[in-house]
Formats: C-alpha cells, sequence, structure tokens
C-alpha cells in the first residue's frame, strides 16, 4: 500500500498554471463578506460597532454618554460587585432560598463590566500597535548602531 507524503492539488490549481508569465490570467479573489453572515451555525457581522446594552436587553448601571469615566466607573462597579458577592454569601449562609435575586443582580454587574471592558478594546488594541512600533523602531536604530560600529 503506497502513501502519499502530501495530499494532491486541489483541482482548481489548474487555473493559475499561466500565473508566471501572465499574472492577469488567476481568477480574482472573491470580494470581502459585509454585514452579517453565519459560520458553523453561529451569526456574525462584520461592523465594528460594539452594540450598547439595551439592544441586548440589559439595563445599563453606569451613566450613558460619550464622556464616561472608565477608571471611575470601573472602580465602582467592582467595589458594588464585591458587596454583592458577600451579601450572597450572607444569605446562602441564612436563608439559601432567597439567592436568586443577588445571583441575577451579581450577573447584570458582570454584564456591565464586561461591555465597559470591551468599549476599551479598540484604544487598548491602538497602545498595543504603536507600543509594537516604537519598539520595532528602536531595535532598527540598534541595529544601524551596531553596523556603523562594526564597520569602523
Amino acid at each position: 500500500m503506497a502513501t502519499a507524503t502530501y495530499p494532491p492539488p486541489p483541482p482548481f490549481y489548474k487555473l493559475y498554471k499561466d500565473y508566471t508569465q501572465n499574472p492577469k490570467s488567476a481568477p480574482e479573489p472573491p470580494p470581502p463578506i459585509e454585514g452579517t453572515y453565519t459560520c458553523y451555525g453561529a451569526t456574525y457581522t462584520t461592523d465594528d460597532v460594539l452594540p450598547s446594552l439595551e439592544d441586548q436587553g440589559v439595563r445599563q448601571m453606569y451613566p450613558k454618554g460619550p464622556n464616561i469615566d472608565f477608571k471611575k466607573e470601573l472602580k465602582t462597579l467592582n467595589r458594588e460587585l464585591q458587596l454583592h458577592l458577600l451579601e450572597l454569601a450572607d444569605i446562602l449562609v441564612e436563608r439559601p432560598s432567597q439567592y436568586a435575586r443577588r445571583v441575577e443582580e451579581i450577573s447584570l454587574m458582570f454584564k456591565n463590566l464586561h461591555h465597559l471592558l470591551n468599549s476599551l478594546r479598540p484604544h487598548q488594541a491602538r497602545a498595543t500597535l504603536i507600543h509594537i512600533l516604537e519598539l520595532q523602531i528602536q531595535h532598527r536604530k540598534q541595529a544601524v548602531e551596531d553596523i556603523k560600529r562594526y564597520a569602523s
């Protein structure tokens, strides 16, 4: 029984046989997906807009508007969450049948915290990219200095 090291190429490879002589002979790539699409049974969107909590059916626990003090609101929600977790522990000890309301409140706080953190993701990505570019510049300057030092 003979086995191949690699699988055979897909049948559409023949469309690219004249590519080295004529790059225009290859078919164009498919256009990018816009809007919503389904992949593995889940629906996704290409929009970069974070849906609001109201759109998701969740009550917003921090002020609305463009001028949100993220640090202050995250600290406030974190303190409230800690308080509710302690209260949940007390309720579980004293009145175990009344825990459901506290669990719902804790879930609401986690959703609000998660939404606040997700709204900071574009800023985080921008700062990360700036940091990576600064490191690259630093490495290149160091490489140039090393070349100058060894050349002279």
